[in-house]
């Protein structure tokens, strides 16, 4: 469920997995709602997948990750992953200040959930958090280019980007589709950690671990399932993509 961007990684390297997709297009974004509504949502469409037969679900969301994944463990007896954990992982390998940024949604970004996982790993690594809610709305109407996004960029790093941080973390799954403006803003000094890449990765070695891979030998393919119009989902997923996607299909849930 969530981001498309961690479809587009799994597909590279889990071409013969079948992949079942959930788009809360009606009722995104997330990253201004509650707690207790992202909970909700969570186990509605964890249900719906568990019942179109997945074997691992992920909850391809930098918000859900942080406000609803334990709960979801908790509930289902289904191997449930999130963005944050494998996201943290990577910072923490590739940061040699130990001095990391993280930018992603109000809701990521109150939560603290980076903060806390990455605290886990080493409790003297230095933190800052930044929401950069405008991120989102551009991506979804593909202003990638030009002074505007840049502008914006600009205006949120300007406050969180410090001489000592080497590393800033995507927190949010949208996000990877700027990562040229944002390395127009910040150089090549920092690393940017996409937690979608490394999300992918994460559930390939579970799925091993698990042995739970596939034997096919042929290309798994793809469904498509969103809550809204799926002509606009359509526009949306070829920016993400790369490509023209077929079987999508609307869904109403309660």
């Amino acid at each position: 469920m969530g981001g498309l961007t961690v479809v587009k990684a799994l597909q590279k390297i889990l071409p013969n997995e079948p992949i079942i997709y959930f788009g809360d297009t009606a009722r995104v974004p997330y990253g201004n709602k509650s707690q207790n509504l992202i909970q909700e949502y969570g186990k509605e469409i964890t249900e719906f997948l568990i019942n179109k037969g997945a074997k691992i679900v992920i909850v391809a969301c930098n918000t859900a990750s942080a406000l609803a994944l334990p709960l979801l463990k908790k509930t289902y007896d289904i191997p449930i992953i999130g963005v944050i954990e494998p996201g943290a992982e990577k910072a923490y390998a590739v940061t040699k200040s130990k001095t990391i940024g993280i930018i992603g949604t109000l809701a990521t970004i109150q939560s603290e959930a980076y903060e806390k996982e990455l605290l886990t790993l080493d409790d003297s690594i230095d933190t800052k958090g930044m929401a950069c809610p405008l991120f989102v709305p551009l991506v979804e109407e593909g202003w990638l280019e030009g002074d505007v996004p840049i502008q914006i960029a600009e205006t949120y790093l300007s406050e969180l980007i410090t001489n000592k941080m080497d590393t800033l973390i995507l927190g949010c799954t949208h996000y990877p589709l700027l990562i040229p403006v944002l390395e127009n803003v910040i150089g090549d000094r920092i690393c940017i950690v996409d937690s979608a890449e490394t999300t992918a990765k994460y559930a390939s070695d579970l799925l091993k671990e698990l042995r739970l891979l596939t034997d096919s030998a042929t290309e798994g393919g793809s469904e498509y399932y969103v809550t809204d119009l799926p002509v606009r989902f359509k526009r949306v997923a070829r920016r993400f993509l790369g490509r023209e996607i077929d079987h999508v299909f609307p869904v109403h849930l309660s």
